[in-house]
Parts: C-alpha cells; sequence; structure tokens
C-alpha cells in the first residue's frame, strides 16, 4: 500500500499551530479548558461556539454554515453595525455551559459566524488595532477638556473599523452625552462606551500577583464578588491594608478562597472569651491555628506568658469540666505539659554565631633564636683580640726569668 499520497488526521498533538486539546491558555485570557475535546462527536453535538476578542470580552455564536472550526481559529462575526473578528476558544458541549454561566437573557443575543477570517479581514482588523492606543491617548485628553471626573482605561475597534468602544472606570455617575458627540466627530465610528471596575481593568491589563502566578481575574476568573475584611478576621490575617490589597487597590479576591473551610473548622474550636481554670491558675486566649485545631493560652491576659498549646478538643473537655466546678490539675490531659516537637526558631537561640567554627590558635613551640651573623662576628673578634695580650703576657714573664 502507498501511503505517500494518503492524508492523515492528528487528533492528538497540535494543530493549526495551537493545542486542540485546550491545555494551554492560548495567549489569551479566561481560556477554558476544553476536557471533552477527544470525545468523540463533542464537536457535532451543538452549533454554538464561543469566541474570544480582545482581553477578557467573549461571545457566543451560532456556527449556521457548519464550518470545520477547531480551537485557535480566527472567524468573521456578526456584528452591529458590520462585522467582527475574533479567536475560537471553545467548541462542543461545554459551550452550553458556559452561556449558563454568561447569563444570557434571550436567544436574541446569540448571532452568527459567517465564514473563517479572510486576508481582506485581517487586513482590515490590523489597521483598526493599531489606530486604538491614540485613540485612547486622544480620548483621555477630551475628557479632560470636557472636565469629566472619569479615565478611559481602554478602547477597542470592531474587526471591520465601524465602531469603537470605550471602556472607563468612574466613582461616580458620569454624564457624557457630550463626550459621545466629540469622540464621533473627532473618529468617525460609532461610539459605545462601558464601565468598568477596578477589578476588571486589571483583568484587562494583566500582571503577576504577590503569589508569583498570574492574576485570577486575568485568568480565569469571570465573576467577581464582593471582598470584605471579615473575611481576612475570620482566617486571622492581619488586617494590613498593603498586605491585603491587590494590584487594583482592592481587597484580594483570594481571601474568599478559603474562608468556608476556616468557618467550618471554627465551629470545632471554643470561644476567644472564655477562660480555662485549673488548679496551676487561670489561662486566657492568645493565639489559635485554626485548620490545625490548635489553641495557644497564656497565664497573663494582656502579653505572653508561660505559654501552653493544646488541641481544641481538649479546651472543650476543660471548659466542661469547669462548669461542672472541677479543675484539671493542668492543661494537658495527664497533669504533664508535652514537649511538641514543633518547628523551632532559629532566631530565639542563644547565639546566631553558633554555626561559626571555633577559630583557635594553636600555640607553637618557642624555637632559640640563633644568633645574627653580626653578633656572632663581634664575638669572634672580641675573642681574637684576647688572645695575643694573653701570649705576650707569657712572653714577659718568660723574659724576666
Amino acid at each position: 500500500m502507498d501511503y505517500k499520497d494518503m492524508n492523515f488526521k492528528i487528533f492528538n498533538g497540535c494543530d493549526r499551530g495551537l493545542c486542540k486539546k485546550g491545555c494551554d491558555r492560548q495567549n489569551k485570557q479566561l481560556n477554558t479548558y476544553d476536557w471533552l475535546a477527544d470525545v468523540p462527536g463533542n464537536a457535532e453535538s451543538t452549533d454554538l461556539v464561543e469566541v474570544q476578542f480582545k482581553n477578557t470580552r467573549k461571545g457566543y455564536y451560532h456556527n449556521v454554515n457548519a464550518l470545520d472550526l477547531k480551537k485557535g481559529d480566527i472567524v468573521a462575526v456578526e456584528a452591529s453595525p458590520g462585522h467582527d473578528i475574533g479567536v475560537v476558544t471553545l467548541t462542543g458541549r461545554l459551550v452550553k455551559l458556559q452561556i449558563k454561566k454568561a447569563n444570557l437573557k434571550s436567544a436574541d443575543d446569540i448571532k452568527r459566524i459567517y465564514r473563517i477570517a479572510k486576508q481582506v479581514d485581517m487586513d482590515k482588523y490590523k489597521e483598526a488595532k493599531s489606530r486604538e492606543h491614540d485613540t485612547m491617548i486622544e480620548s483621555r485628553e477630551i475628557a479632560k477638556r470636557l472636565g469629566l471626573n472619569m479615565k478611559i482605561g481602554d478602547v477597542e475597534y470592531q474587526g471591520d473599523g465601524n465602531k469603537a468602544i470605550f471602556y472607563y472606570i468612574a466613582d461616580e455617575r458620569v454624564d457624557f452625552r457630550q463626550l459621545i458627540k466629540v469622540l464621533a466627530e473627532t473618529f468617525h465610528v460609532r461610539i459605545e462606551m462601558k464601565q468598568i471596575g477596578a477589578r476588571q481593568e486589571a483583568g484587562r491589563i494583566g500582571g503577576t500577583g504577590p503569589c508569583g502566578r498570574e492574576l485570577c481575574c486575568a485568568t480565569w476568573m469571570k465573576n467577581f464578588v464582593s471582598v470584605s475584611t471579615n473575611a481576612a478576621r475570620f482566617q486571622d490575617i492581619s488586617l494590613n491594608p498593603q498586605k491585603l490589597a491587590g494590584m487594583c487597590a482592592k481587597l484580594k479576591c483570594c481571601l474568599n478562597y478559603e474562608v468556608d473551610n476556616y468557618l467550618d473548622a471554627s465551629k470545632k474550636m471554643p470561644s476567644k472569651e472564655v477562660v480555662l481554670q485549673t488548679v496551676d491558675g487561670d489561662f486566657y486566649f492568645f493565639k489559635s491555628d485554626i485548620l490545625a485545631g490548635l489553641i495557644t493560652y497564656s497565664t497573663d491576659k494582656n502579653f505572653a506568658a508561660n505559654l501552653e498549646t493544646i488541641s481544641g478538643q481538649r479546651a472543650m473537655e476543660i471548659i466542661e469540666m469547669n462548669r461542672n466546678g472541677e479543675k484539671p490539675l493542668s492543661l494537658e490531659e495527664n497533669g504533664k505539659n508535652k514537649k511538641e516537637d514543633g518547628p523551632v526558631d532559629i532566631l530565639s537561640q542563644d547565639n546566631i554565631n553558633r554555626f561559626d567554627k571555633n577559630k583557635k590558635r594553636k600555640k607553637k613551640a618557642r624555637k632559640p633564636r640563633p644568633f645574627n651573623n653580626q653578633q656572632e662576628n663581634r664575638n669572634n673578634q672580641q675573642n681574637d683580640q684576647s688572645k695575643p695580650k694573653d701570649d705576650n703576657k707569657g712572653q714577659d714573664n718568660k723574659s724576666a726569668e
């Protein structure tokens, strides 16, 4: 059999430059992982298609022409007026679930897909996109001249260049009727104004959070729930505005992620106002680890003194004993304080130089100093001078005899 003229289609892997399974973000925000991509007949189960435009704007369309669409295809879709250019981000059964999350009010909001974008469509699209930055800068100057208390954060042109969407941020209600007239006369396009919040702006711009990951609002989060400082109190997080605020200068959305777990775990813990009475004395609440179920008590109400850590179950037992008029010997069950093998604070130890090696100087035995050459020469000269004198004395004595 000759395989040269046969056409093979790869189902697992990459097709058209992008991953077919949807396991990557594909340089698009709010990308949805298509875990039904390998299921046979998934794409043919519905004609609904999810199309994404600039940043986080998405739309849902009918594939009325039965086009062979895959994730990553650039398509021309119906718009009012004209047409728009977007990227296919999801096909198949999961699109229906996404439509439910989007809360589309009527079926009329779902429009049609015209065709896969041609080169002529892409040329118009690139020309329109090249004007966005200059339009945003000029529109900000116009709004400033009109004295409007608003900030234009982004501008998005439609694929055919007949319409422009201006995204703005304002704390108060703004009357921008005069602004729309001036913008229409300046740019000669249809104007649409959309108000967004600080969180939506951060999602459109993108960035990296303090956790080292991309912002949740720029990757997967669509619906923004109000966040309050009570979420930080339930988790025993210090109410430091600099640490609680995110890139949008609002409270971090991730404060709500684990609140439910902390609320469930806190039901098993005693109240912070309860004082534990023992034979050794009274113990006051100092701190707690809610998820671990541990509570630390202090013998003084105002500062840390004689800290002892026990489990929440043991604290409930002591409270029940105090209600019955009984006092245990100590907070521990057996009346003895157990030393827990917990994390050791390095800074609390004696000396921070304890890891340094002790450099002891070894005393070397002193060697006798050798006489200098000069000193030896002097001694030799003295000896030489003394010898002839002694010889002369001996000769004088002989002559006298």
